[in-house]
């Protein structure tokens, strides 16, 4: 396969925008745990523990993808200067990893979602039982 200085760019777009989506998720995530902890403060309820356990749970998830993101986004600049140095094979192996290391954020995104589904989910479930005990 050929590689050019084009290639790791073309990254550049993607990734930038699923860090702009991840730090989103942890602002919306600070939030929630600050209000929820705030509530707790004034009312202590369990169930708000575990609200707060499973956000944090998520946080750590998007420290995870948003530290896997950044470095392929500079494995991807590190392959392009290599490129651009003439150091073809370098530079290869190095938007390789960049690659692998972004499938591996992507992953960790899939994991918070499916934490977050189970969370909402649970949440639902509390719903419905205080709706049929009334």
């Amino acid at each position: 396969m050929e590689i050019n200085i084009n290639t790791p760019a073309l990254l550049f777009p993607a990734i930038s925008l699923l860090l702009l989506a991840y730090t989103n998720r942890f602002l919306a995530i600070a939030s929630l745990i600050r209000s929820l902890f705030r509530n707790y403060q004034e009312n202590p309820d369990v169930h708000l523990i575990i609200q707060i356990r499973s956000l944090r749970k998520r946080l750590s998830l998007i420290r995870n993808m948003q530290f896997l993101g950044t470095l392929s986004l500079l494995l991807c600049v590190l392959s392009m200067s290599a490129i651009f140095w003439k150091n073809l094979t370098m530079g290869g192996y190095l938007f390789a990893v960049s690659l692998f290391l972004m499938v591996l954020s992507l992953i960790f995104s899939l994991w918070e979602l499916l934490v977050s589904i189970k969370a909402l989910d649970v949440e639902l479930q509390d719903l419905a039982k205080k709706r049929y005990n009334h």
